[in-house]
């Protein structure tokens, strides 16, 4: 998700330092809002004819199961609330652990800057759509977890498709939990609390990110990850095609969701993975290590944890949507070498973007801190985002084979438009593809 870990970092030390001072809600004010914020900050709702539902659903209470956000077609409902964008305190202190930062303080800041924000979906809303609905397998980046792409998500379920958030647990995310068996002095102890969020007899355990060691292979830490990453995107998938079935299913998590209301509601021979950054790697070992995925869109891929003796063997189309100011030359001939004459690899580049402009995080600051820090580019990241979904809808209607109208936009995957590039921006010399 962040360029090797340095997304946000410098913006909350910054704030840090002034909220340190006597000056604590005028500086958080001037680092959220930045100057000439031309919109107002907040997570763009969904522009697709569905109303958008999401839930959680955690597989086996152990790490060994799968925990991801489902964002889906709904019905309309006005009991249904919007979840919080962070869902609690422990994600900020996951956060703050990967930027190297004070918890305490950071926790505050964190809360100020982000905290009143929505996920543009309905909590536990009912299912609805008209149609099966083809799926798609998300994976976040490093330091992420499953509900920072819900501008993403929540657009590609507006359109008719069920997206599956992955939280990743092998310690890239900032933060993620599970569950351990309680023990018998837990359970005795007047002072027990229940967990609200779990069955009963369940203790919550919190997994953070773990940074690099000293003197440890990056290459053979990330490497180790990719792979259980691409294994708990197909256990997603996996557990979506029980529910589908009609077989019964376990939720850990007590959500209000109806989860038999999803019995034969999926399309499953139109299966998609989509990632960015480390999840961009993370869609290209998923499509070498199942076929039911059909095709696959890399956002800003971060090639470097990738074995390249899998390139040969990845036979499905996939997409590169890349931002302009992220990329360099030995990424981008790694993604060169995943070309093929026979197989459709294609490749865009988004002017004025940053890596950033693919996260939520870059709706929820203002212009000029955002610009300054990373968080925006020049580009608007209503106009960025936009670009790269719809490319996206396109790319996937041409080779899931849909029935929509989203070939409207086919001209996008050719980069015909003026804030695209059609390949990428950066030169390659002979020697380096």
């Amino acid at each position: 998700m962040f360029s090797h870990g340095g997304f946000v970092q410098l913006l909350v030390k910054r704030i840090y330092k002034r909220a340190s001072t006597d000056q604590w809600g005028y500086g958080l004010t001037y680092f959220t809002m930045g100057n000439n914020c031309s919109h107002q900050l907040g997570i763009p709702p969904a522009k697709g004819p569905n109303p958008v539902g999401c839930t959680d659903f955690m597989m086996d209470h152990t790490t060994q199961g799968t925990f991801f956000r489902l964002f889906y077609p709904c019905q309309e409902t006005e009991k249904a609330e919007k979840p919080d964008w962070v869902p609690c305190k422990e994600y900020f202190n996951g956060l703050a652990d990967f930027m190297k930062i004070n918890r305490t303080l950071s926790e505050r800041i964190f809360n100020y800057l982000f905290g009143s924000f929505k996920v543009p979906a309905y909590l536990d809303a009912p299912f609805k759509s008209n149609e099966k609905c083809p799926v798609i397998i998300f994976s976040h980046g490093l330091g992420a977890f499953r509900t920072l792409y819900s501008a993403i998500c929540a657009e590609l379920a507006s359109q008719g498709f069920i997206v599956a958030s992955v939280e990743h647990r092998d310690e890239s995310a900032s933060a993620t939990f599970y569950f351990r068996e309680e023990t018998a002095s837990e359970a005795t102890a007047k002072d027990n609390v229940p967990i609200a969020s779990a069955r009963d007899g369940l203790v919550r355990e919190w997994m953070y990110y773990r940074a690099l060691q000293h003197g440890e292979s990056e290459f053979t830490l990330r490497n180790k990850q990719v792979k259980q990453r691409a294994d708990e995107c197909i256990l997603a998938l996996d557990k979506l095609t029980e529910i589908n079935s009609g077989i019964e299913v376990h939720n850990v998590l007590q959500t209000q969701f109806d989860w038999t209301t999803l019995e034969n509601s999926m399309d499953l021979c139109r299966i998609a993975a989509v990632g960015h950054s480390f999840g961009g790697a993370t869609v290209i070992e998923t499509l070498c290590k199942d076929v039911k995925f059909k095709c696959g869109v890399a956002l800003d891929a971060w090639m470097f944890p990738l074995d390249e003796e899998i390139f040969p063997r990845v036979r499905q189309p996939l997409f590169f949507i890349n931002s302009e100011k992220f990329q360099w030359a030995g990424n981008i001939s790694r993604m060169k070498k995943l070309d093929s004459a026979v197989i459709h690899r294609k490749m865009i580049t988004i002017r004025g973007s940053v890596h950033q402009s693919f996260p939520d995080f870059t709706f929820l600051t203002g212009n000029w801190i955002g610009k300054l820090l990373n968080l925006k580019g020049e580009i608007d990241p209503e106009i960025a985002i936009d670009l790269s979904n719809k490319a996206t809808l396109a790319f996937l209607q041409r080779h899931l084979g849909l029935q929509k109208n989203f070939n409207q936009w086919d001209p996008l995957i050719d980069g015909a438009d003026e804030n695209l590039i059609q390949g990428t921006n950066i030169t390659l010399l002979q020697s380096s593809i």
